[in-house]
């Protein structure tokens, strides 16, 4: 049976989207940072939430867990495969459920943490080198079927990152262990990805401005890009997939982690955000941009107040 792609209308009618990768390695502006597990308890939810509201950003991209398998909330899966990296106090429902409240829909990233040795003992632990790709593939399925059911509806999408760890065919290979003989079933992990909402829309990210599809089972383009000159032409590309765009606003480093230093201001002028995203609204292609964020979940003030002026302007 053919994959029927989900219904990306909510999507197509977002003007643009705010993005943060606020991860374990993420650092405060000044001093020492906390744990992971302190930084996730110590989370300034209402400041947080207030700037999404006056960036006018109609979702939220929101990292799960990127370079290190670290998630901002309980999971049992990742519990028993390797303990130590998951927090008590939910913040992925609670961020979920305080955008819904002002109509703000929450997409979900989700890096699987087995690129460039960035986590040798989370690759060692998942089975990324056994023999055998099978409990690897099991694992990652499980991990997010899990998610998928826990919070059903609140996260309207996924923003799978680093399928070329995984997979030698695309336009990038960073596959780091021996993968002879294994295809990773990306379209049975598309379907543990649509558990508990399968209205939810997936996407795999195959790398910088690249349209090449690991698996027909998509619905939406990744669109990772590093500057404002990819322009679209209409809402769906030539691959099939609804347009969308993923670019950083201030730091092309995506995670601000770096000690002791300011997040850095916007890299574009007003007008040139603004005549940017007018060109995608007219196509309903929604763009999204990433802005900097501090451990305390404190965004870039100067990112967020170009936004703010974003938003008054279309």
């Amino acid at each position: 049976m053919s994959y029927v792609k989900a219904n990306t209308d909510w999507l197509a009618d977002c003007r643009y989207g705010i993005g943060v990768h606020w991860t374990a390695q993420t650092k405060p502006r000044r001093g020492n940072p906390l744990s992971f597990q302190d930084s996730v308890e110590n989370f300034k939810l209402p400041v947080f939430i207030e700037a999404v509201l006056e960036s006018g950003a109609d979702y939220l991209i929101f990292t799960i867990a990127h370079a290190l398998q670290m998630i901002p909330g309980p999971h049992p899966v990742v519990d028993e495969i390797s303990p130590g990296r998951t927090c008590q106090r939910d913040l992925i429902d609670e961020i979920a459920s305080g955008l819904r409240d002002h109509g703000i829909d929450l997409v979900a990233y989700y890096n699987h943490s087995c690129n460039h040795k960035d986590d040798p003992g989370w690759e060692k632990a998942v089975g990324y080198h056994d023999a055998s790709k099978d409990r690897l593939a099991g694992n990652l399925l499980e991990i997010v079927e899990w998610m998928g059911r826990r919070y059903k509806d609140k996260i309207r999408a996924w923003w799978f990152d680093s399928p070329y760890s995984l997979d030698t065919r695309g336009p990038h290979n960073s596959v780091t262990t021996d993968m002879t003989g294994f295809q990773f079933p990306w379209e049975k992990f598309t379907e543990a990805a649509k558990a508990g909402f399968p209205d939810r829309l997936v996407t795999y990210n195959a790398g910088v401005n690249q349209t090449y599809l690991y698996t027909t089972h998509q619905d939406y383009w990744a669109g990772e890009l590093v500057n404002l000159n990819h322009r679209p032409k209409n809402r769906f590309m030539d691959n099939g997939l609804q347009w969308h765009g993923w670019t950083c606003l201030e730091d092309r480093a995506w995670v601000h982690s770096k000690m002791n230093t300011d997040i850095p201001s916007p890299l574009y002028a007003d007008e040139e955000v603004i005549d940017f995203v007018r060109i995608c609204n007219e196509h309903q292609c929604p763009m999204c941009f990433n802005v900097g964020i501090y451990q305390d979940g404190t965004m870039g003030a100067d990112s967020v107040g170009q936004l703010k002026k974003l938003a008054l302007q279309i």
